[in-house]
């Protein structure tokens, strides 16, 4: 089911943003445009530019690992979960400060 993991890797990446934003600005990003959270990543640690453009490739696949009728290549969901944990990474990183 790639599918299903690259919605649970958009997911991940979404709150790993969420924990990065809130440990280092003290805020996080409310609201479905989750391109401004990604404008919000880019300004909270100084590898933000790249951490946000990791953040972009995920959000790319929401709504279609979501809501999408076609089915997710196996290689796709791959780099889906590759860019999470990388986000996940840097947020525990920055949580355990």
């Amino acid at each position: 089911m790639p599918g299903v993991a690259a919605g649970l890797a958009v997911l991940a990446g979404i709150a790993a943003s969420d924990a990065i934003c809130a440990a280092r600005l003290g805020e996080i990003h409310r609201g479905d445009d989750h391109r401004a959270a990604a404008d919000l990543l880019a300004g909270a640690v100084p590898d933000g530019t790249k951490l946000s453009a990791t953040f972009k490739r995920l959000i790319d696949l929401k709504d279609e690992a979501h809501y999408g009728v076609m089915l997710i290549p196996t290689q796709r969901a791959r780099h889906a979960i590759r860019w999470a944990a990388t986000l996940v990474s840097r947020a525990q990183e920055e949580t355990e400060r």
